[in-house]
């Protein structure tokens, strides 16, 4: 996507699909006059659009056939999403009805936009800077109330106002710098040593707090992963449609039956959980069964969380447990299912219990147990998380992984600083430094970055 908000483009901007309404969006110096040229009120007394006010009427082709009814709205740039001259047309939200809209639009002088490039032209012309513009998409895209949340802060501007803060003392510290570089006799007067550590060392405080959450938020930002390991007939199957509840998974009595793994999507209180079902655990000369549970086995390394389903009615021993997947993993639930039938002595809950699992026993097939296990999965995969602060600020991983390198760079001037390293060799960590942060707020940003953020968007957008 090349860097340019030139022309005039239209897209679709609602999901696809049959809906109530469809909404198309047109941006440039041409919007205003193709909406003239293809729309006609349904007043006698129109007399042109008004900013901001919503007219009912018809798009009408080069034939003046009516293509749809609909409501449109101009907004004149630079008062506008864009900072451009846009319209929206509200039509009717059917397939054909928004193509044929669409289709007049584009035949009248608009392109049709790449996407996220509507966005792009709303960073461009000023309108929002780097971090706002990513955290459109990260609210589009949140998998939980937590997570749109924690993007609708960014989108207010909050972070990057931090950044560009951050940035403007390290700037003026490097001007500073450049005088004690340019007049050595005068260095220590012009920047004191002692007052250039308390700066350095203040920066890398407020990255790090900026840091901190990170980590702590990725369940909220990402979603969870809970993986379903077990024998085989434990009932993984079953739970995971007692979790969905509907059928999902093929359940029989035959061993073997899923030999791939299954993924569903759990909402639990809030939080998106993606649950998977893995291939029974046993020995097998079958290629396909084998690379299933090798398959299933990695799934479960990446795992958030991994759910130990035993059948709680048949023999047990905890050699049948993985020993990777040992209490201590601090990743484990022991789920004992089928207590609706008689338990094996000693009970696998006992045993399991005393190997130090927390334990659950549920009946997948009765449905017992299945709210407790929720409730666990959900507080497991939220461990030291808590529920998200609604004001705090959380960079995504473009925006954490280059903060981390501003903050590398002030860490090794912070050592350069008490080593009493020339002022000309510490400025190069500052300047450094500095880009890094200008990157995150797209003051200086390469190209291929642009093209990464912005290709991930929606058409329309």
């Amino acid at each position: 996507m090349s860097v340019s908000s030139s022309g005039t483009i239209a897209a679709i901007a609602t999901p696809p699909g049959e809906g109530g309404v469809g909404i198309i969006r047109v941006s440039g110096e041409k919007a205003l006059p193709i909406a003239e040229a293809i729309f006609k009120s349904a007043k006698d007394s129109f007399s042109g659009f008004k900013p901001y006010t919503m007219h009912y009427g018809y798009v009408l082709d080069e034939n003046s056939t009516e293509l749809d009814d609909v409501l449109a709205v101009f907004m004149p740039g630079p008062n506008s999403y864009t900072g451009e001259d846009t319209v929206e047309f509200n039509c009717h939200g059917g397939r054909a009805i928004l193509a044929s809209v669409l289709g007049e639009i584009l035949s009248r002088g608009a392109v049709l936009a790449r996407a996220g490039e509507f966005t792009l032209r709303a960073f461009l012309n000023g309108k929002m800077d780097l971090t706002q513009a990513e955290a459109v998409a990260e609210m589009i895209h949140a998998p939980s109330k937590g997570a749109a949340q924690l993007a609708r802060v960014k989108l207010s501007g909050v972070l990057g106002h931090r950044i560009e803060e951050l940035r403007g003392r390290l700037e003026v510290l490097r001007a500073h710098l450049c005088v004690a570089v340019d007049f050595p006799e005068d260095e220590l007067e012009c920047l004191p040593l002692d007052k250039m550590m308390t700066e350095v060392t203040d920066a890398v405080k407020n990255i790090s707090e900026i840091l901190a959450g990170v980590e702590r938020t990725r369940a909220w930002r990402e979603g969870g992963l809970a993986v379903l390991s077990g024998k085989v007939n434990a009932g993984k199957s079953s739970l995971l449609n007692a979790l969905l509840g509907r059928n999902r998974a093929i359940v029989t009595d035959i061993p073997g039956t899923t030999r791939d793994f299954i993924e569903e999507t759990l909402n639990l209180d809030g939080l998106q959980v993606r649950v998977v079902d893995t291939a029974g655990l046993r020995e097998t000369t079958d290629k396909v069964e084998q690379a299933g549970l090798d398959m299933g086995k990695e799934l479960a390394q990446q795992a958030d969380l991994v759910l130990l389903i035993v059948d709680g009615s048949g023999p047990f021993d905890l050699s049948d447990i993985d020993p990777e997947f040992s209490a201590q993993s601090g990743k484990c639930i022991a789920v004992i299912n089928k207590i609706d039938l008689d338990q094996s002595t000693p009970s696998a809950s006992e045993v399991m219990a005393e190997a130090g699992y927390e334990v659950v026993e549920i009946s997948a097939k009765r449905g017992q147990g299945i709210d407790e296990l929720a409730s666990s999965i959900r507080e497991h995969i939220l461990a030291g998380a808590g529920e998200p602060d609604p004001d705090e600020l959380v960079p995504n991983s473009r925006q954490a992984a280059t903060l981390r390198k501003a903050l590398s760079e002030l860490d090794g001037l912070v050592q350069d600083i008490e080593m009493t390293i020339p002022y000309d060799l510490l400025g190069v960590r500052l300047e450094t430094a500095c880009s890094a942060l200008s990157e995150i707020t797209g003051e200086i940003t390469p190209q291929e970055v642009l093209d990464s953020i912005f290709s991930k968007f929606c058409v329309g957008k």
